[in-house]
C-alpha cells in the first residue's frame, strides 16, 4: 500500500518563498530592460507632451509670457467663437472617409491587377511605387502644375478633347478632390501591402473555388476576402491616421495655387480657396505659430487626438467583429 509523500517541514517553507520571490523579480526587471527602449520613447515622445498640451489647454500662453491659467477659456473659444474650426474639422473627416476609402480600393485593385499580369509585372510594379518615393512637397509642386487650369498640360489635352476642365485647387469645389487625386498618384505603398498580401493566399483555396466553378467574383468574396480583411483593415486604420495629420501637400498646393511667392519668412494663410482646403493640423499650426495662441492651439490638438482615438477605437472593435464572426 503506497505511503503518503511526507509533509514539507516548517522550516523549508520560509526558505523558498523569499526565493521564489527574488526570481520573480529578476523576470520583472529583466523584462523591463528589454521594454526600456520603447518606455523611453513613449514617455518622452508621446506622454510628455500630451499631458503638457492637457496643461497648456488651460492656459493663456503666447511662447514669451509665462503662462496663466484661464480655466475653459480656451475650449469656449474653439468650441463657440472660432470660426474656421467647423471648416477645419469639416474638410478633414472629408478627406479621412473619401481619401482612405479611394486610397484602399485603388491600392487593392493595383495590387489585384498586377499579380494577374504575366508580363511585365516588374515594369508596372516600379512605374506605380515609383510616385510614392517622390518627397509630398516636390510632388505637390509637380501635380499643381499638371493641374494649372491655364498653363497645365492636363486641362490642354482634355481642351483639345473638347471636354470643359475644371480649376482644380482655384476652385473650391475640386480643390478636396485634386488632392484625393494627388494621393492616388502615390499608391505605391499600398500596392505593395496589398500585392505581399494577396500573393499569401493558399493557392489550395484557388484551386478548391475553380474545381467548385466559382466565378471571379465568388472567388474574390469568399477565398481573397477573408484572407486578406486583416491588412485591409490595417490599410484602413493607418490611413486614418495619417489622413488625420494631413498638413503639407494641402498647404503647399493651396499657397501654389494662390499665387504667393514662396519663400523664407512669407507669411502663410492655409485653406486656399475659400478654406476648402483648411485642415486642423494646419490651423493648429496657423494658430500655435504664427498667432501664438497656444492654448487654443492645445485645444484643437486634443480635439484631433481625440477624434483619431474614436474613430481607430471603433474600426479596431468592428475589426475584431468580423475575425470573431469569421
Amino acid at each position: 500500500m503506497a505511503q503518503p509523500a511526507p509533509a514539507a517541514s516548517p522550516a523549508a517553507t520560509p526558505a523558498v518563498a523569499p526565493a521564489l520571490r527574488r526570481k520573480h523579480l529578476r523576470a520583472r526587471l529583466r523584462t523591463l530592460g528589454f521594454l526600456s527602449p520603447w518606455l523611453i520613447g513613449f514617455c518622452v515622445f508621446f506622454g510628455y507632451p500630451l499631458i503638457a498640451t492637457v496643461y497648456f489647454s488651460f492656459m493663456h500662453y503666447n511662447q514669451i509670457q509665462a503662462p496663466s491659467f484661464v480655466g475653459l477659456r480656451n475650449w469656449a473659444y474653439v468650441f463657440g467663437r472660432m470660426p474656421l474650426f467647423g471648416p477645419a474639422l469639416w474638410n478633414t473627416l472629408w478627406l479621412v472617409v473619401v481619401m482612405v476609402a479611394l486610397r484602399v480600393v485603388f491600392g487593392l485593385g493595383t495590387g489585384l491587377l498586377i499579380t494577374k499580369i504575366k508580363t511585365g509585372a516588374g515594369f508596372f510594379r516600379t512605374a506605380f511605387y515609383l510616385p510614392y518615393l517622390a518627397p509630398p512637397v516636390a510632388a505637390t509642386v509637380a501635380f499643381v502644375f499638371l493641374l494649372n487650369p491655364g498653363t497645365g498640360p492636363v486641362n490642354e489635352a482634355l481642351s483639345a478633347l473638347g471636354v470643359t476642365a475644371p480649376n482644380w485647387f482655384n476652385d473650391p469645389d475640386w480643390a478636396k478632390p485634386s488632392l484625393v487625386l494627388l494621393s492616388l498618384w502615390g499608391i505605391g505603398d499600398l500596392m505593395v501591402i496589398f500585392m505581399a498580401a494577396l500573393l499569401d493566399v493558399p493557392r489550395e483555396q484557388y484551386e478548391a473555388a475553380e474545381l467548385d466553378g466559382a466565378g471571379a467574383f465568388a472567388t474574390f468574396r469568399y477565398v481573397t476576402w477573408p484572407s486578406i480583411t486583416p491588412i485591409v483593415m490595417f490599410a484602413v486604420v493607418t490611413g486614418v491616421v495619417q489622413t488625420m495629420q494631413y498638413y503639407t501637400q494641402a498647404l503647399v498646393a493651396g499657397k501654389l495655387a494662390s499665387g504667393v511667392s514662396v519663400g523664407p519668412g512669407s507669411a502663410i494663410q492655409p485653406g486656399y480657396p475659400d478654406h476648402s482646403t483648411l485642415t486642423v493640423p494646419q490651423l493648429v499650426y496657423s494658430l500655435g505659430f504664427q498667432n501664438f495662441n497656444t492654448g487654443a492651439a492645445c485645444v484643437l490638438s486634443l480635439v484631433l487626438f481625440a477624434v483619431a482615438m474614436a474613430v481607430t477605437s471603433l474600426l479596431m472593435r468592428r475589426n475584431a467583429g468580423l475575425l470573431t464572426e469569421g
